[in-house]
């Protein structure tokens, strides 16, 4: 079977699944990338696709496209279950599966999260926007900070909120996150007190009220990319050093500071709408620090006499 059949039929049995849009794309992009290096390499049928072929794919990602391991691990898992799908509708047999013993490269474990400084330099760009030209977008971005910030979204979450998933009164917000699942959280009164101030404006601004929270100019809903976009344009002007700017920065931060401030892992856990504790985990083997001082501020035994 030729390759580029073959992911086809990939993609339109992923779509019957009914699998995110976001899901589609990103297996579309890695397995449109393999056979474009494929065929370069005169390889277009599924059965001459061996692991080296994988390797030297995942090889070309790093040194030519300067992808990192997380990039390239990523590429993997998407090959691995396209492959995975072809032996299980017998297309190849599992002898002629190439990623059957390929495994993840170890990935260093490095969680960055924005200080109070790095906070309060990229709200004090956007106040200062608000009173020039662009005065609808610095609104905007100003309060998608704020939002991730207080919500620890993820940008698919935070592209696709609508209004009536949030309850101002009862200060509640439903998100719906990976695998379309959908979570109601809380949320601050902070964060009620900013959200009903920029609806307003938003609906001034726009003429009428907006189905979603975060929209264009024109009214329509952001997309994952244009939010990145945004961070990609801070980016250049905090030119921060010794962070990575970008918007899951924001959900790390949250994580950062729910766990000084003394929340349990379970809770973090509903909050950022894990599936398990593992990534939580990870959270607390590296700001563990932060816990042992909160437990020896707050732990019961001090005040006791024994």
């Amino acid at each position: 079977m030729l390759l580029k059949f073959a992911i086809q039929d990939f993609i339109e049995e992923k779509k019957f699944l009914n699998l995110s849009p976001n899901t589609i794309n990103s297996y579309s992009a890695t397995l449109k990338d393999f056979q474009k290096f494929c065929s370069e390499k005169e390889i277009i049928d599924i059965e001459e696709v061996r692991e080296a072929t994988v390797k030297s794919f995942l090889l070309y990602c790093q040194e030519v496209r300067g992808n990192n391991v997380v990039s390239r691990n990523t590429k993997l898992h998407h090959l691995k279950i396209f492959f995975n799908y072809l032996q299980s509708i017998e297309i190849i047999t599992e002898k002629k599966n190439p990623v059957k013993r390929m495994k993840l490269a170890k990935e260093d474990i490095k969680i960055e999260a924005f200080t109070d400084e790095h906070i309060k330099q990229m709200l004090g760009y956007f106040r200062r926007l608000k009173y020039r030209d662009k005065s609808f977008y610095a609104y905007r971005d100003h309060t998608i900070i704020v939002f991730l910030l207080s919500t620890g979204a993820r940008v698919g979450e935070l592209v696709n909120v609508r209004w009536k998933d949030v309850d101002l009164i009862n200060h509640s917000m439903t998100l719906f996150g990976k695998a379309r699942k959908q979570q109601s959280i809380p949320i601050t009164d902070k964060l009620v007190k900013e959200l009903c101030e920029y609806k307003l404006f938003a609906e001034k601004e726009l003429g009428k009220k907006s189905e979603y929270l975060f929209t264009s100019r024109e009214g329509k809903p952001m997309t994952d990319n244009s939010v990145k976009l945004i961070f990609k344009r801070l980016k250049e002007v905090m030119n921060f050093q010794d962070v990575r700017l970008s918007a899951h920065t924001f959900r790390h931060t949250f994580a950062h500071r729910c766990l000084m401030n003394g929340m349990d892992i379970f809770t973090l856990q509903k909050l950022l709408r894990h599936n398990d504790l593992r990534m939580c985990e990870r959270y607390l083997s590296i700001w563990g620090t932060a816990l042992r001082e909160q437990n020896d501020r707050f732990n019961p035994l001090n005040k006791i006499e024994i």
